[in-house]
């Protein structure tokens, strides 16, 4: 007969006495557990200011600011929007192109970037990239990186007729020193 290595162990046979009082201290436990509740949960890390749980600033709507254009009779179209933080001050700005609502021909665009400071009722024009005086029309345009890109479209001379641009160039503007700097790419061309 072959002897255990391991000796009978007390515990390995469990009688009613036992199983009562297991469920009882799982009962308590549970009871115990709903009663006790962790704090709420918050996105911000431990220590942090009240400003790292505040929600990030909407970016300015360009609906119903009073542009530097002027239409006449005719109302102001915005024709494209687009949004970033272009002063890398956390906060977005709204680069909008404006224009003419003419009903024929190419009238020129506006280009002009928008802020609100918080509590603000209405955004504002802060900067003027492109202004309408300039018979430049924008095509192709984008925010993105801290950057604003546009195709700009205008003319050779004042003989060419405003239905039909000739000139084709792009243009990239850039936050730096407190100002919006324009640089024109090599790939500026004719059209």
């Amino acid at each position: 007969m072959q002897q255990s290595v391991v000796p009978e162990l007390a515990h390995t046979q469990t009688s009613p006495i036992q199983w009562v009082a297991t469920a009882t201290a799982i009962a308590g436990v549970v009871a115990l557990s709903s009663l006790v509740q962790p704090d709420p949960a918050t996105a911000a890390q431990p220590g942090a200011g009240p400003s790292a749980a505040t929600a990030p600033a909407a970016a300015p709507d360009p609906t119903g600011v009073d542009f530097p254009i002027v239409c006449g009779p005719v109302k102001v179209l915005v024709e494209k929007k687009a949004s970033g933080d272009l002063d890398g001050d956390g906060r977005p700005e709204t680069v909008a192109v404006v224009r003419c609502d003419a009903g024929s021909g190419t009238p020129p665009s506006g280009v002009y970037v928008l802020t609100q400071a918080e509590g603000a009722q209405r955004p504002r024009v802060v900067a003027t990239l492109i202004d309408p005086k300039d018979r430049l029309s924008v095509t192709d345009f984008a925010v993105g990186d801290g950057d604003v890109t546009a195709t700009l479209l205008g003319y050779s001379s004042a003989d060419v007729p405003s239905c039909c641009p000739d000139l084709r160039q792009n243009a990239k503007w850039q936050w730096k020193n407190g100002a919006f700097i324009r640089s024109t790419p090599s790939e500026a061309r004719g059209a």
